[in-house]
């Protein structure tokens, strides 16, 4: 069974990327499994902090739930046509030494995908988050490319994914994603 973790880089309770990330658990495929979080609980970073009492609870929380992951997998939102800071944030903390743990980005598969009100989808998140994984040192999949547009107009109110074409999208996605997490297990 290959074990994926998605982190969805958005607060916002009608997050577009959470709903993504929700709508890509059903769809990961026959032997894998896709577990979804978010950000919450993650304070800014800040040295002063992590010398004075170490890692916090949350970073540390989460640093786990990657350990125990085989791949992971960001669902980023685009902000001012970049990386949020939010998500940006998140992995500083993360890619900071926890003592009693590796570290979570070395050789890890990684893949990106978001979604996104306006017209582009997530195209300059996607290709700023290049960047800062590949000096992580992750193993990016490249198999693919998924940057929802208009994403009002593919979820429902509630959240749901409600346009067909965008499913099968996203399920050949991740189940490339999850053979391409499956192939480095090997």
């Amino acid at each position: 069974m290959v074990k994926l973790l998605g982190i969805s880089g958005s607060l916002r309770a009608q997050s577009f990327n959470t709903a993504l990330l929700r709508a890509a658990q059903p769809l990961a495929g026959a032997g894998a499994q896709l577990d979804a979080t978010t950000l919450h609980g993650i304070p800014l970073y800040d040295g002063d902090l992590e010398q004075s009492e170490g890692t916090p609870a949350a970073v540390r929380a989460l640093k786990e739930r990657i350990l125990a992951s085989d791949g992971l997998l960001l669902v980023t939102p685009e902000y001012n046509n970049g990386v949020p800071g939010v998500f940006k944030n998140a992995v500083d903390w993360l890619s900071r030494p926890t003592p009693g743990l590796p570290d979570v980005f070395h050789d890890r598969p990684v893949a990106v995908i978001g979604a996104s009100p306006g017209g582009f989808g997530t195209i300059m998140s996607q290709t700023h988050w290049l960047q800062v994984l590949r000096t992580l040192g992750t193993r990016q999949w490249h198999g693919g490319r998924l940057m929802v547009s208009r994403a009002s107009s593919v979820f429902a109110a509630d959240g749901a994914l409600q346009d067909d074409k965008l499913r099968q999208q996203l399920a050949e996605f991740v189940q490339g994603f999850a053979a391409f997490v499956a192939a480095a297990k090997a």
